[in-house]
């Protein structure tokens, strides 16, 4: 019996000892920096990709290791069902442990793309299609399609879109770029609103985008922004015509080459704000917060006219006789 006993008792403490030594080799392993096919190995993980898809991904491109010990490290951590969607990327030093975490975190490999104040929503969707991280899928709709998709339908796309640099996960769908920067434009547009003057003339939000679009095509120079705003409102408040260029190249749309001549400002078009009063029916660009604010709290001036001074910067007069001075000195 007490052979039996001494056999048990060394039986049993070799499984210990060969348990422990399993324990000890696998935390070794989790803290062992993974061999790499490349400098940098990148990975997209899309939503409700199970654990063992994400170790197979992972290892086609280009981590060497085996993949039941990858997911069997990734399935006994207790953190598998934790794995985020997303792009990652890693580099040399990546361990076991480290990948895993990288995941669970959500540290995600960003791409961006900017969108500048001014730019037409065709220049926007333009930008859009070059970006090689991104998913086209808007490339066939119309812009009405398109603005339904995100979920305004009936709204005309110009000017909807804030412009911003926006980041993304790299294989994230420009639909997803496009609804951001609209709910972006829409915060931006009720915020600027909130803060309209007292005795404005415009009439609602919608206006004030318009207008906004207005001011950012016609400032050459940040500080006359707020003046050209008051320009354009004081022009409303008389019933006088807004008679400003980049309405009527707007309306001209791909027929413009970069010459408007006489005939253009007598074209009557929808957009032609030298042969019909108030605002044109849509925005005509996309503008920024500063051009925003201003339209709704420009400022105090009685000017009724400017013109460029050629150094980006803008003269202002109150009288059609100072004004044609100004031209005859800045512009001929």
């Amino acid at each position: 019996m007490k052979f039996l006993r001494r056999l048990f008792l060394s039986i049993v403490l070799l499984a210990v000892l060969a348990a422990g030594g399993a324990v000890a080799a696998a935390v070794w392993w989790l803290e062992q920096p993974l061999e790499l096919a490349s400098n940098t190995v990148e990975v997209s993980i899309e939503p409700k990709t199970s654990p063992r898809e994400v170790v197979n991904a992972w290892v086609q491109a280009g981590v060497r290791a085996e993949p039941l010990l990858l997911y069997e490290w990734f399935r006994w951590s207790g953190q598998a069902r934790k794995i985020r969607a997303g792009s990652y990327a890693v580099g040399p030093g990546v361990t076991p442990r480290t990948l895993l975490d990288k995941m669970v975190r959500g540290e995600e490999v960003m791409a961006t793309v900017r969108l500048i104040e001014g730019w037409t929503f065709r220049q926007f969707r333009a930008e859009l299609a070059k970006a090689p991280e991104l998913k086209q899928t808007t490339a066939a709709m119309s812009e009405a399609d398109l603005m339904t998709a995100i979920g305004a339908p009936g709204v005309p796309a110009e000017g909807r879109f804030y412009p911003d640099t926006y980041a993304f996960s790299k294989g994230a769908s420009d639909l997803a770029v496009l609804q951001r920067a609209y709910r972006t434009m829409q915060r931006q547009l009720d915020a600027a609103w909130a803060e309209r003057a007292a005795n404005t003339p415009l009439r609602s939000a919608n206006d004030a985008l318009i207008l906004a679009s207005i001011v950012e095509k016609e400032t050459g120079a940040a500080k006359d922004r707020g003046l050209v705003a008051g320009v354009f409102v004081n022009r409303l408040r008389i019933g006088m015509p807004l008679q400003t260029d980049p309405t009527v190249i707007y309306g001209l749309g791909e027929r413009f080459d970069g010459n408007l001549r006489k005939r253009d400002l007598l074209a009557d078009t929808p957009f032609n704000t030298y042969t019909r009063g108030g605002l044109p029916p849509t925005p005509i660009a996309m503008p920024g917060r500063a051009s925003l604010l201003a339209a709704v709290k420009p400022d105090a001036t009685k000017a009724l006219y400017f013109v460029a001074r050629g150094d980006g910067s803008s003269q202002f007069s109150e009288s059609l006789t100072e004004h044609n001075r100004a031209v005859n000195q800045y512009q001929r």
